[in-house]
């Protein structure tokens, strides 16, 4: 359970993240001079605004009616023209904490380290006979960063600290005693900020002088050091001399008051947050500090084990992550295993309680114009970012996304009376820390094959419903989701149209970022009723369907939902045996496109399975095959889930493989190379974080599934995979689940009940359910599948049933 290197990182992507949801920093390591690139969360351009376009609700027949004609340029050029709001604003890096010390460059014995288990960044080396160690932690309970920079012989260690940042900003000091003393960064957040793929003459525009509707941000530093230790602060930084041992504390305000009201630096002063933070976490010795930080997390990180069998020798276990990526990848289990862990950690790193969610970077980004602006992308990067919450028993760290949603259904209102004349709430393409929820482009200069999608927070409903499935939790479901799934079918209700036969049918209609290839070689984005429009709605009204009858509410929208459910369209088969993309059997633009929203009832949603729509089941198969396993690299994580719903293990370590391969950091987008970079994360590329979440969760798939009313054990276990066991993932209706296997075969399972329910066991062979306590069987015969009816809090375990 940990990364480590011997050397230090030089580039961002070597370096190692570290975060406690609302903090983040990726550690350099550097032996001479260190770097510490900072993050908060709240941090981003802009303000709230009214983004919707009132033109939209008048261009809206003209561009159906396009379109029902097919006259797909003019649909595209009146959607350019009238239907788009702007761009999203992107998320700020808050700028360097850097250290010099005065030890010169060379050292001996040099090894940094991320422990997963603690979550601790370390560094040690060698110089002159002087042992000098370095650990870095992120306190959530006490929301610091906390470094401590130790060295084995007394006085040998003398440095300078300050911090700067990219922003306008400027900083600030006091002298005056350890108790005293700090160093500080102060700055203002640009008004706008054009998307890193737009050219523009003034790419990001602040206000001529401090603009109290945009966000101000202040960085505070400070330490304690031994007594024999000289100290002082001026205007360089924070100058140590002679010390033995030396902790710093980092933290970290913002004006920001909420997605809804403007950032207020009078009610939420930057200075004052950070300063009362840095005096609580100073009243504490680190050794306090640190037991507090790890009663935090271990138990949350601790929940989940995680072992795959592996015949590499010990001298390749501890071969150097980088060197173990480049020389093994997947061919080495325990890197697999390290790697949906690592997928863990980042999750808690990034996403906690009360923090905003992880967009598309995490926490953890170092430009100002970031790749796609670091925002959230609703059509599948921010969902995506979540798949691994529930299996991997990480539930806490769902709900800065489920609030999210939640906030959208309130700005998604107004852009779906504006726009589009519905009741209920929309969301499109791109989102940001104010919840923008109209279709970006700059009134314009976008494009409608993926700013004029209204189904994003359609999709985002999945999630409201899936924590529910997970935690059995019938007040969050009655207070908190129920109302967010039924605005949103609202909308779907009235943005349906009827056609001709009867169907009910969206119009205009993409499948996310792909376009459809016409016989004559034109490639339009807008038709009607892509599959992927038709599975969401589908999905929703199904979800408010039975949640209704679940609450046992009377509902008055039931009957317009079962009418709208059982008209839509069905699923096609297309020419090639595949899962049509559009309702017609249009041909693809790019045949190995990244994006396979066309397969979405496979996974994330669980509408087929060999027992149900299995001709459709069928049909993704060929689907995937005819895609191809290359892409980006969530793309692949995506495709590593799908094939794992298709029980094919072997297929689905094939994608694996293409994902753990180390790429390097060159800058180039290649929309069909995945890879990892030396410090894990994903390659999109660049990076993106989505493709370690999506990854980790589809490597999950592999091994545990639960999305058919059942709990099926290795359902896609890959011939190389001879043994090995998990312990605490999470399967639908509040069950945890242990197993093992060995020589490719289930050994044993534990199953606890987490309420009073039917348990459902299935695996490929027969199998036993036993009370724990006891070990009596609960069934006469053996069978691949059994069901009891569970209790709370009661354990079970599974046997294999051996001829």
């Amino acid at each position: 359970m940990e990364l480590h290197y011997n050397r230090p990182a030089e580039t961002w992507t070597e370096a190692l993240p570290v975060g406690n949801g609302r903090l983040g920093g990726m550690v350099f390591g550097g032996i001479e001079q260190e770097r510490v690139c900072l993050n908060e969360d709240t941090l981003w351009s802009g303000y709230p605004r009214d983004w919707n376009n009132p033109k939209a609700l008048q261009v809206l027949p003209e561009v159906r009616r396009a379109v029902l004609e097919e006259r797909y340029e003019d649909a595209e050029r009146l959607s350019k023209a009238g239907m788009m709001g702007p761009y999203t604003q992107a998320y700020m890096p808050l700028g360097d904490w850097h250290i010099r010390f005065f030890h010169g460059h060379f050292a001996d014995g040099y090894r940094r380290s991320l422990n997963l288990e603690d979550a601790c960044a370390k560094v040690g080396y060698d110089i002159g006979g002087v042992r000098y160690t370095r650990e870095l932690l992120a306190s959530y309970p006490d929301q610091a960063l906390l470094y401590r920079i130790a060295v084995s012989q007394p006085g040998k260690l003398s440095l300078k600290a300050w911090l700067d940042s990219p922003l306008r900003s400027t900083t600030a000091w006091r002298d005056g005693g350890a108790d005293e003393a700090f160093f500080a960064v102060r700055g203002d957040c640009p008004y706008e900020v054009s998307p890193n793929y737009v050219q523009d003459t003034e790419p990001v525009k602040y206000e001529a002088e401090a603009d109290s509707r945009t966000i101000a941000f202040e960085g505070r530093l400070a330490c304690r050091t031994d007594a024999g230790a000289k100290l002082s602060v001026d205007h360089s930084g924070i100058h140590i001399e002679q010390a033995t041992e030396v902790v710093f504390y980092f933290t970290a305000g913002t004006s920001f008051a909420g997605f809804d009201r403007m950032p207020d630096r009078a009610a939420f002063p930057p200075g004052e947050l950070a300063e009362r933070q840095l005096a609580q976490a100073m009243a504490m010795p680190f050794a306090e500090l640190k037991r507090r930080h790890e009663e935090d997390y271990r138990p949350l990180f601790g929940r989940v084990r995680f072992r795959l069998g592996s015949d590499l020798p010990v001298a390749a276990r501890d071969r150097a992550t980088d060197e173990r990526l480049r020389q093994y990848g997947s061919q080495d289990p325990e890197l697999i295993a390290l790697f949906v862990q690592y997928g863990r950690y980042l999750l808690l790193a990034s996403s906690r309680p009360g923090t905003q969610p992880a967009n598309l970077q995490g926490i953890w980004n170092r430009h100002i114009r970031p790749i796609w602006s670091c925002n959230y992308t609703l059509n599948i990067n921010l969902q995506m970012n979540y798949w691994l919450a529930e299996t991997a028993n990480l539930s806490e760290c769902h709900e800065p996304l489920l609030q999210f949603v939640e906030d959208l259904s309130v700005t998604g209102e107004e852009t779906a009376r504006v726009h589009y004349g519905c009741r209920g709430w929309t969301a499109h393409h791109n989102s940001d820390l104010w919840r923008q929820s109209a279709p970006p482009g700059n009134y314009g200069d976008g494009n409608p094959l993926w700013a004029n999608w209204p189904m994003g927070g359609v999709w985002l409903c999945a999630h409201l419903w899936e924590h529910y499935l997970f935690t059995n939790d019938q007040a969050f479901l009655r207070q908190k989701a129920y109302p967010v799934l039924r605005k949103s079918a609202l909308f779907c209700l009235d943005w349906v149209q009827p056609n001709e036969q009867g169907e009910y049918m969206t119009n205009p209609s993409t499948s996310p970022e792909h376009r459809f290839r016409l016989p004559d070689g034109r490639t339009p984005a807008l038709t009607v009723s892509s599959t992927m429009d038709v599975s969401l709605i589908r999905e929703l009204l199904t979800y408010c369907i039975e949640a209704a009858e679940q609450l046992g509410l009377e509902e008055p929208l039931l009957p317009e939902m079962r009418e709208v459910l059982e008209k839509l369209p069905a699923t096609k088969i297309g020419s090639h045996g595949q899962i049509q993309e559009w309702y017609s059997d249009f041909a693809d633009e790019d045949e190995e496109h990244r994006h396979v929203s066309h397969l979405y009832d496979l996974f994330p949603g669980a509408a087929w399975g060999e027992n149900k729509q299995a001709h459709l089941y069928e049909a993704a198969r060929r689907t995937l095959k005819l895609r191809g396993d290359g892409g980006t690299g969530w793309s692949i994580g995506w495709k590593i889930a799908l094939w794992a719903r298709l029980r094919d293990g072997n297929r689905a370590l094939d994608i694996v493989r293409r994902l753990l391969m180390q790429v390097e950091d060159d800058g180039v987008m290649d929309f069909h190379r995945g890879g990892v970079y030396a410090n894990l994360f994903d390659a999109h590329p660049p990076f993106q974080i989505d493709g370690n979440f999506g990854a980790a969760a589809g490597i999950v798939e592999m091994l545990l599934q639960s999305h058919e009313d059942r709990i099926d054990l290795l359902p896609a276990l890959p011939d190389e995979w001879t043994e090995g066991e998990i312990s605490g993932f999470k399967a639908r209706g509040g069950f945890t689940v242990d197993l093992k296997w060995e020589r490719g075969e289930l050994e044993t399972a534990r199953i606890v009940s987490a309420s009073d329910r039917p348990l459902r066991v299935a695996y490929r062979e027969p199998i036993q359910l036993l009370c724990a306590r006891s070990g009596s069987p609960l069934a006469a015969d053996a069978a691949a599948e059994q069901t009891i009816a569970a209790e709370k809090g009661r354990t079970y375990t599974v046997r294999l049933v051996r001829d």
